[in-house]
């Protein structure tokens, strides 16, 4: 069944990780008490309508990527990088969200990272931004590519965990395939230096899902 006409795909990837993707919508008040005290008073505090909506269902799609894990709800910060950690210190965790999905990955043991990104023109015109000049030589000037390319690099950015980091200058892509469904990258020039990557991605209708796991 294609994922637009589910609510929530969930995906135990192995015994340790499971990710699971679910449609934005406006959820019960109930539904939430599984929240730390902490976490509900940063709900509360969110004015923004949409921004609620994407909060809420990004913790409740954690929420199901650890109960296939059967691992408890342990509720979850953001450290002095912005990284989201769990309040009693197992397991890694990453969040994401775009235009009416959001998505979470969950890893027993090794930090993660997950991204989703609508597949859209304009990323052809802001290729410079992110990308080195030998990733725009290789890269078919196609939006798919390009976009796949930007989230490969927001998943390593994510899992790597660390402030300063330039998806241009210190993550690096090597030539990939837009088919072949894995992108390998590396960073460069920074205490993480020539630590390899291998990201998994996704096309979900005109959404382009990468996650990584260190």
């Amino acid at each position: 069944m294609p994922f637009w006409l589910m609510q929530t795909k969930i995906e135990k990837i192995d015994s340790s990780s499971a990710l699971a993707i679910k449609i934005i919508e406006t959820q019960d008040e109930n539904e939430l008490d599984f929240l730390s005290f902490r976490e509900k008073l940063s709900y509360a505090n969110i004015s923004h309508q949409e921004k609620k909506r994407e909060w809420a269902t990004a913790r409740m799609a954690i929420r199901d990527a650890l109960d296939v894990l059967h691992v408890p709800y342990p509720g979850f910060f953001k450290d002095e990088h912005g990284k989201s950690q769990t309040m009693n210190g197992h397991g890694y965790m990453s969040l994401s969200h775009t235009m009416g999905y959001a998505s979470a990955i969950y890893h027993r043991d090794n930090p993660v990272g997950i991204d989703m990104d609508l597949i859209r023109e304009k990323i052809l015109r802001i290729g410079f931004r992110f990308l080195d000049q030998s990733e725009i030589d290789f890269l078919d000037k196609d939006p798919l590519p390009y976009t796949m390319a930007w989230s490969a690099k927001e998943s390593i950015f994510k899992c790597q965990g660390k402030r300063g980091v330039s998806l241009r200058e210190n993550i690096l892509l090597e030539p990939f395939d837009s088919k072949a469904g894995i992108i390998k990258g590396k960073v460069r020039g920074t205490d993480f230096t020539d630590h390899h990557y291998t990201v998994q991605v996704r096309v979900i209708s005109d959404v382009v899902l990468t996650y990584t796991i260190w």
